[in-house]
């Protein structure tokens, strides 16, 4: 056999070879099933914050981690002594108002009331003789005894009295009556501002007994007891156990259709269970940090989408953290 003839036989066995590799590797392809890709998510669960709106010292914390807590309990006791001082500041601010407005509401002292009508009733006998005398001096002036000098005397006295009689009136009524109006409206003010203060205080004494807003478990608790804590510092942190979802990073490709409203069943490790959820919300993540580039094969660039889900089904002990696998 020629080397020629030799050469092709090595080509058409080589070329046969290749051509039986493709041949299995598309039927492989389109005939073989392909594992289903693994979406691994977590459980989470909504959680608050404990914290106080005054500085203090940690008295006493009255539960601990892991607790289950109602709406009301008491959490933790703080120690505030400029807080109490404050208090009795405004207390003493409030006992000065009101002492003002009573006594713009009460007028002038008894005394003086007493005196002003004294005056009044002196005034009032004063106008009642010379109203008398005017009387007969006007008789004899109109029968021509006396001059009409004499009579303008005795009306000008006449009329000083009633003018006296006025003043002493006026004198009495603002014994009577006490302050001006708006001088009653001013210590009314006041005395509202002072108890205004008061209730302020009385708001931060509340917030040296923490209490729990909503029912849930103490899942931390960051300062000891004796620990100085300033202004808004979280205290404890409580995850409300009956608001939980699962939290899942899916790139776009792998959405196949996902959206809010689609129901699908993930697969709990923990409990070796498969679990109902809804998905409620979606968004894209916007971070390079969970961006695939293709465009170097020719492709497209992926984007990775936070999707959040509730249960459907109850799993009783299910907690935030455990995993959850989603099959595509």
């Amino acid at each position: 056999m020629s080397a020629k003839s030799q050469h092709n036989n090595i080509l058409l066995a080589i070329v046969g070879f290749a051509v039986v590799v493709i041949i299995v590797a598309l039927i492989g392809f389109f005939a073989l099933d392909r594992d289903p890709e693994v979406i691994q998510g977590q459980m989470e669960v909504s959680e608050y914050r404990v914290s106080s709106k005054v500085p203090g010292r940690i008295l006493e914390i009255r539960v601990k981690e892991g607790d289950f807590v109602k709406a009301g309990d008491t959490l933790a006791i703080i120690d505030a002594p400029e807080v109490r001082a404050k208090m009795e500041q405004a207390r003493s601010a409030e006992s000065a108002a009101e002492a003002i407005e009573l006594k713009a509401n009460n007028g002038a002292r008894e005394e003086q009331i007493r005196g002003a009508f004294s005056v009044l009733q002196q005034a009032k006998a004063g106008l009642e003789i010379a109203e008398k005398s005017y009387t007969r001096v006007q008789r004899l002036y109109d029968e021509g005894v006396l001059s009409e000098q004499k009579r303008d005397e005795a009306l000008a006295q006449y009329k000083a009295m009633e003018a006296q009689v006025k003043a002493a009136q006026s004198q009495y009524d603002m014994a009577v009556n006490g302050a001006r109006r708006e001088d009653k409206l001013a210590a009314r003010a006041q005395v509202g501002r002072a108890r205004g203060a008061v209730n302020e205080v009385s708001s931060y004494i509340g917030e040296t007994v923490q209490t729990a807003q909503m029912d849930g478990e103490v899942s931390s608790i960051y300062p000891k007891v004796g620990e100085l804590v300033g202004t808004g510092t979280p205290i404890m942190t409580i995850s409300v156990m009956t608001d939980m979802w699962g939290t899942f990073n899916v790139r776009e490709d792998q959405l196949n259709g996902l959206q809010v409203g689609t129901e699908f069943t993930a697969f709990v490790p923990a409990f070796n269970k498969e679990m109902r959820m809804k998905v409620y919300y979606m968004k894209d993540q916007g971070s390079y940090a969970v961006w695939k580039a293709t465009k170097a094969n020719g492709q497209y660039d992926l984007k990775t989408f936070e999707v959040k889900a509730r249960p459907i089904d109850k799993i009783d002990g299910l907690r935030p953290g455990m995993s959850l696998i989603f099959k595509e």
